[in-house]
């Protein structure tokens, strides 16, 4: 569940962050860069719920009053730490394969930013944020899927469900890494826990198809659920889809 909403500073305060139009003399220990990088390595180790201004400045080693300097508050510097992310995807010239090993190369450095950077899954990005890194993000990946037999409308589409797969995948990813480090268990050692009440209380006659598949999944993943396996598995069905889609204008 989003903790955060992205554009929720003043839009042309924000603007003028994302896109460094305003210079203030920076002090060789500040400026947008460093408070970002701070920023982000706090909610990286902490999540996005520990983020303040006051954290922000005492990890600095600054007093609080001396980031709005450079950045005008909480809302408008989470719009830069998303915008400063989205930066680090790697974009190659040239991936072999065609459409669908592009949104395939897409697909996976998104899954692996998220993986960075959990707490972008706690930003509700409705209203886009609008800074360069994001703009460079959004039209390399829409040349994906340019000139195969899709609408400008549909190209958008596309690449929202391929992200949208890939947000929902990894937040379950996610979640189940906090679960282990939150009660200090591993999902084999929860399992072993839970095994002998479980044989004592579940009856696989009365529920033959579950104990079956359960016991196929659980053999195939070592444990009940598999975050890669989901987003590799889904990420297939989800291009099998597209794949339909574009066929049909041939």
């Amino acid at each position: 569940m989003a903790t955060e909403h992205s554009g929720g500073g003043d839009p042309a305060r924000t603007l003028a962050v994302l896109w460094r139009t305003t210079s203030p003399s920076a002090r060789k220990d500040l400026g947008v860069d460093r408070i970002v990088a701070v920023a982000v390595a706090l909610a990286d180790a902490e999540g996005l719920g520990a983020l303040s201004m006051r954290r922000v400045a005492d990890r600095l080693g600054v007093g609080t009053m001396s980031l709005y300097t450079y950045v005008p508050g909480k809302a408008e510097l989470i719009d830069v730490m998303v915008d400063t992310v989205h930066g680090e995807t790697a974009r190659p010239a040239d991936v072999p394969g065609g459409w669908r090993a592009r949104l395939t190369q897409i697909a996976w450095e998104n899954w692996s930013l998220h993986l960075r950077h959990p707490w972008l899954l706690q930003v509700a990005t409705n209203r886009a944020v609008l800074g360069p890194n994001v703009a460079a993000k959004y039209d390399y990946e829409l040349a994906a899927v340019d000139g195969i037999g899709l609408t400008d409308v549909e190209m958008d589409s596309v690449l929202n469900l391929v992200l949208g797969h890939v947000q929902a995948a990894a937040r379950l990813a996610v979640e189940a890494a906090q679960v282990e480090q939150r009660t200090g268990l591993t999902d084999e050692q929860w399992w072993q826990a839970a095994a002998p009440f479980l044989t004592r209380v579940f009856d696989p006659a009365k529920f033959p198809t579950a104990a079956r598949v359960g016991a196929a999944a659980g053999e195939a993943h070592g444990s009940a659920y598999s975050g890669e396996h989901a987003f590799t598995f889904g990420l297939a069905r989800v291009l099998d889809g597209i794949e339909a889609l574009v066929g049909s204008r041939q």
